[in-house]
């Protein structure tokens, strides 16, 4: 990927961000209502972006953000896969 390329995805995920950080701050959802499901789905939209944004970051990968992106949206997924243990397996990201 080149400079140019780099750069106009990076703006555009902002510009995403921005929308879906704006739908989740405007969801009154509080935890055990109808609709938190659906507002834990705009925030695992929100971390995604955030780790497409670690991700293509100029330079090398930055190792604190990324485990903290992919805590992020292990935590987040574990509510809609329950079985799957993804709370947990966070806890190796930092050893």
């Amino acid at each position: 990927m080149n400079d140019i390329e780099r750069n106009k995805l990076i703006k555009t995920s902002w510009d995403l961000h921005s929308l879906v950080e704006s739908s989740y701050l405007g969801n009154p959802a509080t935890k055990g209502d109808e609709e938190w499901l659906e507002k834990q789905r705009i925030l695992l939209a929100d971390m995604a972006i955030h780790l497409l944004q670690t991700a293509i970051k100029p330079g090398n990968i930055e190792l604190d953000k990324l485990k903290n992106n992919l805590h992020s949206i292990l935590t987040i997924t574990d509510q809609f896969l329950p079985h799957s243990g993804l709370k947990e397996a966070t806890e190796k990201l930092y050893e």
